[in-house]
């Protein structure tokens, strides 16, 4: 707990070294690939105890600026933002030039990626699921489980649960690879034509099996982030569940000031 100075509570000693050593990070006098200085360097830079060292760790780590491995210290991530044009990235024609939403918007980014798919089958949707599909609580659903890189690095996991009786007669939705522009292509393909895509967002702390899976350090923030695809009849044939490490994205939306 920091100290009451002049009627104000002072700022506790370890953030602002957490602080400092954030600020090091962001103007790159830490670089990607450079290890944050070990706790005695720091013990006697600070002239502070190892415990408050170790506090402003904690701190640092959440940032999301470094990971830690084991028996080897914390190094800066390299890990510059991807940016998510949310305004334009499910526009069909870059579906109709045979690119998914993540290829796109990585390829505008520069970036080279990767998606890895972990499981295409069957399962009982869950009831927030359900709801959303406008299906009963634990009716079968299709589910796409995906995990996706960026230059190397898993920025993100996807769950795709789609309508029994919309993908039953879409055999390349039960691929792994469904073919160019993915998934919303298909259902395009199949008379199911977008009207809207409806996202809500929700920024927390990652789990320990999240931040295992995203290679994160634990308690990192993760932005949460749900996707409804309405068609132009008002159906939802896909409810898309999705985790982001968050320092790997920034949202762009354009918001029309008309009616």
């Amino acid at each position: 707990m920091g100290t009451t100075v002049g009627g104000e509570r002072a700022v506790p000693r370890y953030v602002q070294i957490a602080d400092e050593i954030v600020q090091q990070i962001r103007a790159g006098v830490l670089k990607p690939g450079d290890m944050v200085p070990s706790e005695s360097e720091l013990v006697n830079r600070y002239s502070v105890s190892g415990g408050t060292i170790r506090k402003a760790m904690v701190e640092v780590r959440a940032s999301g600026l470094v990971e830690t491995r084991h028996g080897k210290g914390s190094m800066v991530k390299a890990r510059p933002p991807v940016r998510q044009r949310s305004s334009d990235r499910f526009r069909r024609s870059h579906r109709q030039g045979g690119k998914a939403a993540y290829l796109a918007e990585s390829e505008q980014a520069g970036a080279t990626a990767r998606v890895s798919v972990l499981y295409v089958g069957p399962m009982e949707a869950p009831k927030d699921i359900a709801d959303r599909l406008g299906v009963e609580d634990g009716a079968q659903v299709l589910a796409r489980r995906r995990l996706y890189f960026r230059n190397g690095t898993p920025v993100e996991t996807a769950i795709s649960y789609l309508p029994w009786d919309v993908v039953k007669d879409i055999p390349e939705l039960f691929a792994e690879n469904p073919g160019g522009g993915g998934i919303y292509a298909r259902l395009e393909d199949h008379g199911h034509e977008f009207a809207e895509f409806i996202e809500t967002l929700q920024a927390r702390p990652a789990s320990k099996a999240e931040a295992s899976e995203l290679a994160l350090s634990p308690g990192t923030p993760v932005i949460h982030l749900i996707r409804d695809a309405v068609t132009d009849k008002g159906r939802v044939v896909e409810v898309c569940d999705t985790l982001m490490a968050a320092d790997q994205f920034t949202f762009q939306y354009r918001i029309p000031a008309t009616d």
